[in-house]
């Protein structure tokens, strides 16, 4: 790999670390932000269902955007939209103004600074044989970014409230396009797809099975990740944890997954992607099994930070590499942000099925024994998955 092209993953892994970690703290204001706006848990998880909603469904055309015209014009486009939506959410008074800005800007604005683009640009100068790795990396820097800005925010909600916790960090946020200039493209290592055509590359994937299995098996991870990013802090307070271990606890998903998604991603490298993705869902389910039925402390909750943490974000390398070693590099970022909108399907239903279980029951404990079920269900669709890359990429680079 050149100077330029480390150098591009130097600026992918500081948008992501700051784009992609502060979206997974936004579950330590509900608590606050219900209380104040006297809206309850269910809807304030329906907010966060329809920031994720968004942001999925804008993620195939953000990426085709860039595939087309370069990463940098809409990552600056979606900063800028995400920092109007924190901005605004600060001065909301009822759960319209924060479904309009939490929900809907921040969702748009998401698809810009955050991983389906910065991959995408990066996959285009980083060899095949590296790439995973390198993927793993950036994945690795949205969970180092977790893990400095649960407690950060945590600590900022403590300290000034969250109406100007919002504010400050729609201003860290409102930075990002003066970062973004360092994407400016390396030469390119791959030339496979570039004789193809958009619509040849759409039916390509939608006639491929491993392509639609690991789509639907990818509404799995968001649905794991958005409930527990978005319930997390509140079950476990509910449960008599301290806000600050509660707090740790998810900031430590994000810290371990810095070595989760760095090993997996190497990992990649070296042995079957989807037979790896199976050993994460079933080791996913298994962890939110034993929430069941081992007490929930302080010392329990950290516990749990640490394993999930290995397990949090460490499919994205894999899945986005199984993507580039089958298709190439040419429409990555759109065929990966498709990938990408199954993702945020399934973080609408599990930051809103979550708050809506709880409402009902007055208990999580359902939501929990879904989320084993559903990954044991990914782990079946992974199975079967072909990876191999398509004749037409040896064809095209002979």
């Amino acid at each position: 790999m050149s100077r330029q092209a480390w150098f591009m993953v130097l600026i992918g892994v500081v948008i992501v670390m700051v784009g992609g970690g502060l979206r997974q703290a936004f579950g330590v204001f509900l608590r606050p932000v219900a209380i104040d706006l006297e809206i309850g848990r269910q809807l304030f998880g329906l907010v966060i269902a329809v920031q994720a909603l968004i942001y999925g469904v804008s993620q195939p055309a953000a990426g085709l955007l860039a595939d087309r015209y370069g990463s940098i014009r809409v990552i600056v486009a979606g900063a800028l939209l995400y920092a109007l939506g924190l901005w605004l959410a600060a001065s909301a008074v009822s759960s319209f103004d924060l479904f309009v800005s939490l929900g809907v800007l921040v969702g748009l604005g998401l698809s810009g600074p955050t991983q389906v683009l910065v991959l995408g640009a990066v996959s285009k100068v980083v060899p095949e044989n590296r790439r995973s790795l390198v993927f793993g990396t950036i994945i690795a820097a949205s969970s180092l970014g977790m893990f400095f800005f649960v407690p950060g925010v945590q600590a900022l909600l403590d300290m000034i409230g969250w109406r100007e916790t919002f504010y400050f960090l729609a201003i860290g946020i409102a930075l990002i396009p003066l970062i973004s200039i360092g994407l400016r493209t390396a030469p390119t290592v791959e030339t496979a797809g570039a004789k193809q055509s958009l619509g040849d590359a759409i039916g390509e994937a939608r006639s491929h099975s491993g392509y639609v299995l690991l789509t639907a098996g990818f509404f799995v991870c968001g649905f794991h990740v958005t409930f527990i990013g978005t319930h997390l802090p509140a079950f476990l307070v509910d449960n008599d944890v301290s806000s600050t271990a509660a707090a740790y606890s998810l900031g430590l998903i994000g810290l371990c997954n810095v070595a989760g998604a760095y090993i997996f991603g190497a990992l990649g490298d070296r042995f079957s992607k989807k037979n790896l993705l199976c050993w994460i869902y079933t080791g996913r389910a298994v962890l939110m099994g034993l929430v069941l039925i081992v007490p929930i402390n302080d010392v329990t909750a950290l516990i749990f930070g640490v394993f999930m943490g290995l397990l949090w974000l460490a499919t994205v390398p894999l899945t986005s590499g199984i993507v580039a070693q089958v298709f190439g590099t040419r429409y990555f970022s759109m065929l990966f942000g498709v990938v990408m909108m199954s993702h945020q399907f399934g973080s609408f239903a599990g930051a809103w099925l979550g708050g809506y279980i709880y409402d009902t029951t007055g208990t999580y404990d359902l939501m929990w024994a879904a989320s084993v079920g559903v990954g044991l269900l990914a782990t079946a669709l992974h199975w079967p998955i072909r990876e191999q890359p398509l004749a037409r990429l040896s064809q095209e680079t002979a």
